[in-house]
């Protein structure tokens, strides 16, 4: 039997960036869900959110009031979350084998946050540990899982082994996720694979809580400013 270390002082947020709007069922909630309980039965403090339903601008600027939107739910509702969370899960549909604008509106907005700075001088994603949850009835997980698994890791999060999940029915109209007689939920590849995403997560969101965050040395924005390029000399020579 495994053993597992105390994870209740973490946070995860999970987002689904479901096109549907509550209370309609999403499939992509239905998988999250899966990935949710597990966290909250090792006493993990577990936030979500359905992105459709705020009224968040679209941009790549911490405030987009300050950029002609009337509205910006981003830095009052969301950003708070995504600042205290140890871990964040992305999750989303597949449409046209690619991630569904809300999944694109969301990264944008995690984008725009990239340039600000934690508590150490690093940019302020450092430290945090970032996953995927993917359904559909295409094909797609891993191009879609690939594309945030990239894009999370460029901003600053930290990914782990096996840090997607994902389920799809047979390509065409046919039952998705939560419909009856998908097969879905009881799906083990699936089943595994949202396991083992979601204790890699924990694992990897442990090791770097204990160790203070992600250790600072050679990437500090204000020191290379400063002249301390730590040990890289550029030679035009050779440009």
């Amino acid at each position: 039997m495994s053993e597992f270390p105390d994870f209740s002082d973490l946070r995860a947020l999970y987002v689904n960036c479901t096109l549907k709007r509550s209370p309609e069922p999403s499939n992509t909630q239905g998988l999250m869900d899966a990935s949710i309980a597990l966290m909250r039965e090792r006493d993990v403090h577990v936030d979500t959110l359905r992105f459709v339903d705020l009224d968040v601008a679209t941009g790549v600027y911490p405030d987009m009031r300050e950029h002609g939107w009337p509205v910006d739910a981003w830095p009052g509702e969301v950003w708070p979350l995504v600042d205290a969370a140890d871990i964040l899960v992305v999750g989303g549909p597949i449409w046209l084998g690619d991630n569904a604008s809300v999944t694109k509106r969301l990264v944008e907005r995690l984008y725009s946050m990239s340039g600000e700075f934690n508590d150490r001088g690093q940019y302020v994603y450092y430290g945090k540990v970032g996953g995927a949850i993917i359904t559909g009835n295409e094909d797609g997980i891993k191009h879609c899982a690939m594309n945030l698994l990239y894009s999370l890791q460029h901003i600053g999060y930290a990914i782990p082994p096996g840090a997607d999940a994902g389920w799809i029915g047979e390509a065409g109209p046919g039952p998705s996720y939560l419909d009856p007689g998908s097969g879905g939920p009881e799906n083990d590849f699936t089943n595994r694979n949202t396991t083992f995403m979601t204790y890699n997560l924990l694992h990897l969101a442990r090791l770097l809580k204990d160790a203070g965050g992600f250790p600072a040395g050679g990437n500090l924005r204000a020191e290379w400013d400063a002249g301390d390029h730590s040990g890289f000399e550029a030679n035009p020579e050779y440009r």
